[in-house]
């Protein structure tokens, strides 16, 4: 996935190179975008093994430039977290007694997140730009592949956390560019309702595809 991801970016910057259509100052952009999740956990205690599990992302975007080097993009993005390798505990006694564990659980979680986030545009052309800020999610649902249906109830209903992204844009068009960017989200609140005395992070990374229109 990596050499993937690098050749990608290699390829998309030798062509943004030489092709200069830099988005001026007071410019408003409208964007859509798909991409490849990888979703894990994070666990304050360090007892909780995870794999990752795969997923998709996909989402719009706005954009307002207040110069050619910033802007401030906003985006709504359906989303597709969990992990793999985990574990439930069942409870086959009153008061826990009788509890057996059930290893190699994936997990799944969808959420609607909302990223709000600065972006810095680099390079002789200005296509390629570092996006950083925060993001809130909305949990939509939770499953799990022991047949356990809706877990939903499990987890709290928001999740907190930071967004971090590079990418390259290269025009296509007059005013429509198609961009590659690699992103990750790190999440700061517990997605647990009850940790047991851990705070349990999602965490997870992309590979997005999309396009941009210059609304001016």
């Amino acid at each position: 996935m990596r050499k993937i991801i690098t050749t990608l970016f290699i390829i998309a910057g030798f062509y943004s190179a030489s092709n200069a259509q830099i988005t001026k100052a007071n410019a408003f952009v409208f964007g859509a975008n798909i991409g490849l999740n990888e979703g894990y956990v994070q666990e304050s205690n360090s007892l909780l093994k995870s794999g990752s599990v795969g997923g998709f992302n996909l989402g719009v975007s706005g954009e307002y430039y207040f110069s050619d080097r910033w802007s401030f993009k906003a985006k709504l993005n359906y989303d597709q977290k969990g992990w793999a390798d985990g574990y439930i505990i069942v409870n086959s006694g009153p008061s826990g007694q009788g509890s057996s564990e059930i290893d190699n659980i994936n997990f799944k979680l969808n959420y609607l997140t909302v990223p709000l986030m600065a972006n810095w545009h680099f390079g002789h052309t200005r296509n390629w730009y570092l996006h950083f800020g925060p993001y809130l999610g909305f949990l939509m649902s939770a499953s799990d592949n022991n047949g356990d249906g809706d877990i939903k109830p499990l987890f709290n209903s928001t999740d907190v956390g930071f967004d971090l992204g590079i990418g390259v844009k290269f025009p296509v068009a007059d005013r429509v560019k198609l961009f590659i960017e690699a992103d990750g989200q790190s999440g700061f609140t517990n997605i647990f309702k009850d940790g047991g005395g851990s705070t349990v992070q999602a965490q997870r990374s992309s590979l997005n595809f999309g396009v941009t229109f210059d609304m001016n």
